[in-house]
């Protein structure tokens, strides 16, 4: 007879299956420098929202902020709900208005050493392991 033993962790499903632990931020200005956002643990989704007219750039790391690698949002919009595990958010812009919302895990980050730390900035990638 075998026995599973199944833990919350990033591989298990259920972990992102269940409500999100709330995460809500707002009233960022990106028109006084880029805004970067540390989440207390890993996160399950994340929704941006703008609340002016102007342009709010989201990444996943500051070099893909610095160099094109992010998603833009223009003018009172609403991201997507992005079902995306990540423990940071980089943001940049001329908005003097963007919300942040994310749904989090009960799992807590620890940043992996098995890629150097500049591999890492460049391909925007967090690795994590569980504490």
């Amino acid at each position: 007879m075998t026995t599973y033993n199944y833990k919350p962790g990033l591989g298990n499903a259920a972990s992102y299956q269940v409500s999100g632990i709330p995460y809500v931020t707002g009233g960022l200005d990106l028109s006084a420098g880029d805004v970067s956002l540390d989440f207390p643990s890993v996160t399950s989704w994340i929704v941006v929202s703008v609340g002016d007219s102007n342009t709010c750039n989201v990444g996943f790391s500051l070099l893909g902020v610095q160099n094109e690698n992010y998603l833009k949002i223009t003018g009172t919009t609403v991201s997507p709900k992005m079902e995306i595990k990540a423990t940071q958010l980089h943001l940049s812009g001329t908005s003097a208005d963007v919300s942040v919302m994310a749904g989090l895990t009960s799992f807590l980050k620890k940043i992996s050493t098995i890629l150097p730390s500049h591999l890492l900035a460049l391909t925007g990638l967090v690795l994590l392991t569980l504490t």
